[in-house]
């Protein structure tokens, strides 16, 4: 099989995990597999714990690195579960975690997953196929009030309130069942001169809602809580790529809790708070994609590195 997925930062996430031959990593979001790739060929008696929702993408994983099957552990499960998958794996201590939270490109471009506003599809957006909650249960039967809510938070959809407006008032006459149709209603919502704006007039929505289908934020914030606890090894590092800004906020904010979380008065000689300093950040600043590799992947233009280590 030909693969043309191309793995976002690919070489800032590899400089930034400091890899050991002999360590244990997780890729929380394998994907088609990119980043584990090059994680496992510096592997020698190393393991990666590859994990992802969708079953799709662990087959594709599956093929693409057979090469390095006997270093990798594939499991179809939800990084925010990561302490549940280590503990049944007899793992306790790994040495480093990567996460890519952008939608793959196989989700984005296979019309029947439902993710893109450019093919018509069922309103689906699932990454695990397995779950219950659908876009189209979204669109068809929340309040619009909680429509408005994750179009304005998830979305930062600044017509959010006309917009669930639009839904609420079109399903009263049919159910909203494909991406397109949703599109229409967006479109129809919108004033003159958003639908003049060089970003598709769906893409926020389509954000919003795929992001409150997946509890993609939930899992993030799930997952930092116990983020420094896994990284038991000081020197053990932690990176995180996000493509949303509430994403970035929440990973910014949990590694400067683990940082800088002491309360005390400036003042004081000494900590008395109890604060326990468990991550310091890698680097000053965010990490982000270079010119040339935004022209090579458009996709890559929103990402943003954030690294942290384990004291």
């Amino acid at each position: 099989m030909e693969y043309s997925h191309y793995s976002v930062l690919l070489r800032e996430c590899m400089e930034a995990l400091n890899l050991r031959p002999e360590g244990i990593y997780v890729d929380g979001t394998l994907g088609l597999g990119g980043h584990s790739l090059s994680i496992a060929k510096q592997l020698t008696t190393g393991r990666l714990i590859g994990i992802d929702r969708d079953a799709n993408a662990i087959a594709a994983a599956k093929e693409r690195l057979a090469d390095y099957a006997d270093h990798i552990t594939f499991v179809q499960g939800n990084f925010r579960d990561l302490p549940m998958i280590l503990s049944d794996l007899g793992i306790e201590t790994i040495d480093g975690l990567l996460l890519d939270l952008g939608v793959s490109s196989p989700q984005l471009d296979v019309a029947e997953r439902g993710f893109s506003y450019m093919a018509d599809a069922p309103l689906d957006m699932r990454m695990d196929t397995g779950e219950s909650l659908t876009a189209w249960f979204v669109v068809n039967k929340w309040p619009e009030e909680k429509i408005r809510r994750i179009l304005w938070e998830y979305g930062e959809e600044r017509y959010a309130p006309r917009i669930s407006a639009a839904i609420a008032a079109r399903r009263k006459q049919a159910p909203i069942d494909t991406t397109l149709e949703l599109v229409e209603v967006i479109r129809s919502a919108m004033p003159a001169a958003a639908l003049r704006e060089k970003q598709h007039p769906a893409k926020r929505s389509f954000q919003a809602i795929r992001i409150a289908v997946n509890d993609e934020l939930g899992a993030v914030d799930a997952l930092m809580e116990h983020a420094a606890e896994l990284l038991r090894r000081p020197g053990g590092r932690l990176a995180v790529i996000c493509f949303h800004s509430l994403e970035s906020r929440i990973v910014k904010n949990a590694i400067a809790a683990r940082e800088n979380g002491c309360t005390c008065p400036r003042e004081f000689p000494v900590c008395v708070c109890g604060f326990q300093q468990t991550l310091r950040s890698v680097g000053k600043k965010a990490i982000f994609p270079t010119k040339e590799e935004i022209m090579e992947n458009p996709r890559s233009r929103s990402a943003v590195l954030r690294v942290a280590e384990r004291v």
